[in-house]
């Protein structure tokens, strides 16, 4: 079958499968989410083996720390997936809700009733943990779903998607509601954004060059994000007692996700400090790439750091790696962050209202936060069960993208045999 008849097959199987799913209750499907965990919990094994296969093969070709990282699958992590499902059944289904009710002057009673998408695509790169958080999204909010992995990602894509497909089918429900493209000719991807018959939305999340690839060739909405070249501002009022614990959690905690730190921007008035925090750091295998003026002020210390440049911090390091520059003031930050910014995740540390204020008000990334780890932008953290990816664009969604980033809404009119 040549490229363009499978897709179409795919897309066919993913619109009518999906037609199953839109009005299942909310019992049946969190019926159906239980049945998932526990096909998961029984392929728990071959699930690792298959995994094991996957990094095996990525370090014989020589794939990166950071993109291992992403990839690797090991007994608490595949726990930890699993475990998230409860928590998506946890949650309120928002497929039904009702809103914006009003009586018009015409006599009509008008209101909005959120529904499935429909058919979402998602294509993304080495994280196995997508496969599971993208289905079980989709199953809740009642859309169908066509995945798109890495090659990078394959045996361990097929083990799971086979385990989720087992549990569509012991629920009595089509398979083709979840379906895994596991074939790595790259015509399928150019080929599923232009789906536009079947598809309703694609997410990509992965590095730069596929998001710009989905912007550029897609002729179906995309949902753009997941790049994170995220700053922490240490303000000149900031309580240096307990910033270090922050500014470390933020870099140190998980360094290969798109929410962890990228950048230190750093008040002159608090340059004194940077020696302590820069060997707090180092005792965590920290890398830095400094400022000019940093820079000096580390080497008087015996601290060594490599020399930033605009490359540098226009970087997403996704590793043990953190620019540091001086910045004069708030405003200065703001400016720095205004130019480097993906859009994804900002803080400031300060007790100063008026500074905190003046950030969270003129810093406008999909998440801002005052005395906090940038690692809190999260579908998880933010309460939402799991994450469809986190979105840097403006419309529909922004941020974390839970359940209700997976509706739409259709107006209903109720009249009296009216007529305009």
């Amino acid at each position: 079958m040549d490229t363009q008849a499978y897709l179409q097959q795919l897309g066919q199987a993913a619109k009518s499968s999906g037609f199953s799913l839109a009005n299942l209750g909310v019992m049946a499907k969190n019926r159906l989410l239980g049945r998932v965990a526990a096909e998961l919990n029984s392929a728990f094994d071959e699930i690792l083996a298959a995994n094991a296969k996957d990094v095996s093969a990525a370090r014989a070709s020589g794939l990166g720390d950071a993109m291992i990282d992403r990839l690797l699958l090991n007994e608490d992590r595949l726990s930890g997936i699993i475990a998230d499902i409860d928590n998506v059944i946890s949650l309120a289904d928002p497929i039904g809700e009702e809103f914006d009710s009003r009586q018009l002057d015409n006599g009509m009673r008008l209101c909005r009733r959120r529904v499935p998408l429909g058919v979402i695509g998602v294509i993304y790169e080495a994280r196995p943990n997508v496969t599971v958080e993208i289905a079980v999204l989709a199953l809740k909010t009642g859309n169908a779903v066509i995945l798109r992995g890495g090659k990078e990602t394959r045996e361990s894509n097929i083990a799971l998607a086979a385990a989720i497909r087992r549990a569509l089918a012991g629920e009595g429900l089509p398979e083709d509601c979840v379906q895994l493209i596991d074939n790595p000719d790259r015509a399928l991807v150019t080929g599923l954004l232009k789906l536009d018959k079947f598809v309703d939305m694609i997410v990509p999340r992965g590095g730069q060059g596929l998001q710009r690839l989905c912007a550029e060739q897609a002729t179906i909405p995309v949902i753009l994000g997941g790049i994170g070249i995220c700053h922490l501002y240490l303000d000149k009022d900031a309580d240096i007692n307990r910033a270090a614990d922050v500014i470390i959690n933020a870099k140190v905690q998980r360094p290969t996700v798109c929410n962890a730190l990228d950048t230190l921007l750093i008040h002159r008035d608090r340059l004194d400090w940077l020696p302590e925090l820069a060997r707090a750091l180092q005792e965590k295998d920290v890398k830095l790439v400094a400022c000019e003026q940093s820079q000096s002020l580390l080497a008087a210390a015996g601290i060594k750091a490599e020399v930033a440049s605009d490359e540098s911090f226009a970087t997403e390091w996704l590793s043990l790696t953190l620019g540091v520059k001086v910045v004069s003031d708030i405003d200065e930050a703001i400016a720095h962050i205004r130019h480097y910014s993906s859009g994804h995740s900002e803080a400031i540390l300060t007790d100063n209202l008026a500074a905190a204020t003046h950030f969270m008000n003129e810093v406008n990334s999909a998440a801002v936060y005052l005395n906090a780890s940038t690692r809190f932008t999260d579908g998880g953290q933010f309460g939402l069960g799991a994450e469809v990816a986190v979105s840097t664009q403006k419309l529909h969604a922004r941020g974390p993208m839970g359940l209700e980033a997976l509706t739409t809404y259709k107006w209903l009119g109720v009249g009296d045999y009216s007529c305009r």
